[in-house]
């Protein structure tokens, strides 16, 4: 999304972090938040993590009592659900499907849907289930899927944490 606005977040000396899930930020903000290197932090997390994100940003001294409106304010953004939720709604389930199709995995897919536990279960959280089921799989996709969108279409927390950046 980045390179598509014209922009290159390592020459403007932006690094993106990868946490390994939501309870990754404790050890980041710590060391490169207020008390470590004091760099500027933001961030995206999903909406399972957002209550701890926001214990995590008060005792590194963010602030008292985060809510949401707070949280975005500093520069962290919570996706409903998770990423590829809102990548999902934002193109659609037919668009997703393309997108995995072109990257040879339909089939994949399709032998997910047809398993027990995903067979009478909506193509929407068939979807979100199938990016989970393969190490990678989730940031291979997440790139894919922006790519995907058109300028201006990408998920608002996406959309806000790079015009923070």
């Amino acid at each position: 999304m980045a390179a598509r606005a014209g922009r290159d977040l390592d020459s403007e000396g932006i690094a993106v972090v990868a946490l390994g899930g939501g309870g990754g930020l404790d050890a980041q903000v710590k060391l490169l938040g207020p008390a470590g290197r004091g760099l500027e932090l933001l961030g995206l997390c999903d909406v399972d993590h957002e209550a701890r994100w926001a214990r995590s940003l008060e005792a590194a001294g963010l602030g008292v009592g985060l809510d949401r409106a707070a949280m975005e304010a500093l520069g962290f953004f919570v996706c409903d659900r998770d990423l590829e939720d809102e990548l999902i709604r934002t193109l659609g389930v037919a668009r997703v499907e393309s997108v995995i199709a072109a990257a040879g995995e339909l089939g994949l897919l399709e032998t997910l849907a047809q398993q027990p536990a995903h067979r009478n279960g909506n193509r929407h959280n068939q979807l979100r289930r199938f990016f989970g089921t393969k190490s990678g799989r989730k940031a291979r996709y997440a790139s894919l899927l922006v790519e995907a969108t058109t300028p201006g279409e990408e998920p608002r927390p996406l959309r806000e944490v790079l015009a923070r950046a």
